[in-house]
Order: structure tokens, then C-alpha cells, then sequence
């Protein structure tokens, strides 16, 4: 399987999404988005992964590259093949799917724990992932469920965790990718980000964790087989 990735920063790629796919034995090309070169064409792969990124995706002024990524995205949709959205990913997804992207309650920064909903429990995409997990998280914003979608998953802090349109189309807000190395790039790069509020942890509180990159690893490869089955 030709795997692709459009990454909206240097700091977030695909990390154990590309540990998934050599493992498996896809080919896995990787597009910076923010570098404003050429986007790949629906042609070009047959799974679509849209990673994170500190932007929101109204600013559109500021990183004009969000146009055209979103009528990719759009077009993507209408062709059936699957396609993971990963924190801004997923908000792209839920705004090309008639969604909002608004602020979240609160920041959610850390590992912190995430629960299927009823939806979740019966979706083929949630199939073999347990009731509840813990999951890394880095964001402000949130998305809406929209419509047609089916809500998965929430935390305490986040009441839209995930969502599936079809069987298609996922869009997750948490990091089930991330390794010790992918939350070292953010932790350097987005430092700014750590404030005192009731779910964000700090630095030394995430670091003392890493070592749940490798106990969530299971969840992540269950996922992506389950997306890349039903499709």
C-alpha cells in the first residue's frame, strides 16, 4: 500500500506511523505542506495520513498553503480511499466534512486518558481497542462531530476525541503516533505552550511517562489495520 503523509511542521511527522508501515510493508511518502511545494494528487497513494501542526485551521492568512490542502482534502473524500487525521488533521477533516474548529474548553497537553463512547464500542475502527486508554495530547482547539459522522471517543477534557465518517475516514485528536522523539520535538518546539490549567502536564511529568510510547504502540497498529480492513 502507497502510504502519504502531508506534515504542517518539521517538528510533527509521522514517527511510529512510519514504524507501522515498514513493519507491514506499505511505501510511505511524505509531503511538507508548509514548504508550499506541489501537493500529491489523489493518484499519487492509496492512504492519506494528515498530521498534526500548532496552526488552527482558520488561519488561513498567515499559512496559505491551507487552501490548496483543503481542496485536496475535499477531493480525497469524494474518491473513497481511507484517510487518518491526526489533532489538525482531524480538524481539516471535520471542517471539509461541515464541521466547526473552535477552542477547547481547556488545553489538553500530556498523557492523559481517553474513553470510547457508545459509538466507539460498536465501530469497526474501534474493533480490538480497549473501553479506555491513555494517549498523548498536545492541542488547543477542538472540532464538532459533523454531520453523518459517527462520535468515537472523548476525555475528560475533550469531549470530541474522535470521530469516523463512514469507514473511510478517521479523525483522531490525540497522538497515538508519538514516540520518545516526536514528544521531545514538541516539548523543544512548543514549550511555549505549557501553561498551568488542569490538563496540561509539565515537561518532567510527560518525560517521566515516555515509556507509555511503547504500551500504546499496540493501539495505534490496531487502528490503522482496522482503517486499512474496512476499506
Amino acid at each position: 500500500m502507497r502510504i502519504h503523509t502531508l506534515e504542517h511542521v518539521p517538528f510533527e511527522g509521522p514517527a511510529a506511523l512510519e514504524q507501522w508501515a515498514r513493519a507491514n510493508g506499505h511505501t510511505l511518502a511524505r509531503t511538507p505542506v508548509y514548504a508550499g511545494g506541489p501537493l500529491p494528487g489523489p493518484e499519487d497513494f492509496d492512504f492519506l495520513a494528515v498530521l498534526g501542526g500548532p496552526m488552527s485551521v482558520h488561519d488561513e492568512t498567515e499559512h496559505p498553503w491551507l487552501v490548496a490542502e483543503k481542496a485536496l482534502l475535499r477531493g480525497v473524500i469524494e474518491t473513497g480511499k481511507p484517510m487518518l487525521g491526526v489533532c489538525l488533521g482531524a480538524q481539516l477533516f471535520a471542517e471539509a466534512l461541515g464541521g466547526e474548529v473552535t477552542r477547547n474548553p481547556e488545553p489538553e497537553i500530556g498523557w492523559l486518558a481517553v474513553e470510547a463512547t457508545a459509538g466507539g464500542a460498536v465501530s469497526p475502527l474501534f474493533k480490538g481497542l480497549p473501553d479506555s486508554f491513555t494517549a498523548f495530547h498536545w492541542h488547543g482547539d477542538t472540532f464538532s462531530i459533523p454531520p453523518g459522522a459517527v462520535h468515537l471517543a472523548r476525555s475528560r477534557a475533550c469531549a470530541n476525541q474522535a470521530f469516523a465518517f463512514g469507514n473511510r475516514i478517521l479523525g483522531v485528536q490525540f497522538h497515538l503516533e508519538t514516540t520518545p522523539r516526536s514528544m521531545e520535538l514538541l516539548l523543544t518546539n512548543c514549550a511555549d505552550e505549557i501553561v498551568d490549567a488542569p490538563f496540561v502536564q509539565d515537561a518532567r511529568q510527560m518525560r517521566s511517562q515516555a515509556d507509555r510510547c511503547d504500551t500504546m504502540r499496540p493501539t495505534l497498529d490496531t487502528l490503522l489495520n482496522n482503517l486499512i480492513k474496512e476499506n
